[in-house]
């Protein structure tokens, strides 16, 4: 397998704001790129054959796809780099893949994440998937650094603006820093803590995200389920749709790239949402 030469080796470009969630048709992408967001992050643990893609591809002109994240436990690297480069080939410069070890807590053979990632990205150099086109999604110090040595940057999840900020220091300037934040369009505060407590009540339960909350500094009383109100608040946006634009555009003045959006609301009002922050976060 060969490397691509298709664009050069540069930080990736994909605008402001992008849509995260667990998938879009490519009516919707088709929408979501009318918007003038730059991108859409499929979340979860696809499988390695990443067959989705191209018809979102196929429906959009310049949009781009980008994944967050492939499992390296579920997903090994041979087929994804197959399937890199048959998108890549097709759609050059359009799809980005983001890669993660997942969570101690689902794997049984898990091994340290640095460990199990550097061996990962060594095997995507072998089969020629370029540094430039690769993401990590990366939390603490070391997998921070590793992602800006070894890939084009991070793609942290469920953090705040405090740890861009933070991640942007470390990694440095030239490296990619894509954040993903939550957002719930509703001024009510009591329905909007309920969603965003359904949605992060499995994430109370892992390591590496209590690590990260920990670090970002909140209590144990904090990060005890359902979550304090406190801790609610820093990791999901809402209010207005200005408010909750102002909280997503905080993650561009600490210094990210980019911020992938997840809209917690069901799948068929996804664009309607999207549209309504549109405006307010700037885009055409």
């Amino acid at each position: 397998m060969t490397q691509t030469t298709t664009s050069q080796d540069t930080k990736p470009d994909l605008g402001r704001f992008g849509s995260f969630g667990r998938g879009v048709t490519p009516a919707q992408a088709r929408e979501i790129e009318a918007l003038g967001y730059g991108a859409v992050w499929v979340g979860g643990s696809p499988p390695a054959e990443l067959e989705w893609v191209e018809p979102i591809l196929e429906a959009t002109t310049t949009l781009q796809v980008a994944t967050g994240i492939v499992n390296t436990w579920t997903a090994a690297p041979g087929p994804v780099a197959e399937s890199f480069h048959r998108i890549e080939n097709a759609y050059p410069g359009r799809f980005l893949l983001g890669i993660g070890v997942g969570h101690r807590e689902a794997h049984t053979e898990y091994r340290k994440p640095l460990d199990a990632l550097t061996d990962y990205l060594d095997k995507l150099d072998e089969y020629g998937v370029p540094k430039h086109r690769r993401v990590v999604a990366a939390l603490g110090p070391k997998v921070l650094q590793l992602s800006a040595d070894r890939a084009a940057g991070a793609h942290p999840y469920l953090t705040t603006p405090e740890h861009t900020a933070q991640a942007r220091e470390l990694i440095g300037p030239e490296a990619f820093l894509a954040p993903e934040h939550k957002a719930v369009l509703t001024t009510d505060a009591d329905q909007a803590r309920a969603v965003g407590r359904k949605a992060l009540d499995i994430y109370l339960g892992l390591t590496n995200y209590r690590n990260n909350f920990t670090r970002l500094g909140f209590t144990d009383e904090d990060l005890t389920k359902p979550g304090s109100d406190r801790f609610i608040d820093a990791v999901v946006a809402y209010g207005t749709v200005d408010a909750v634009a102002a909280r997503l555009k905080q993650h561009l003045d600490a210094g990210a790239d980019h911020v992938p959006v997840q809209v917690l609301t069901s799948s068929d009002k996804l664009v309607p949402a999207l549209a309504e922050l549109a405006g307010p976060l700037g885009l055409a």
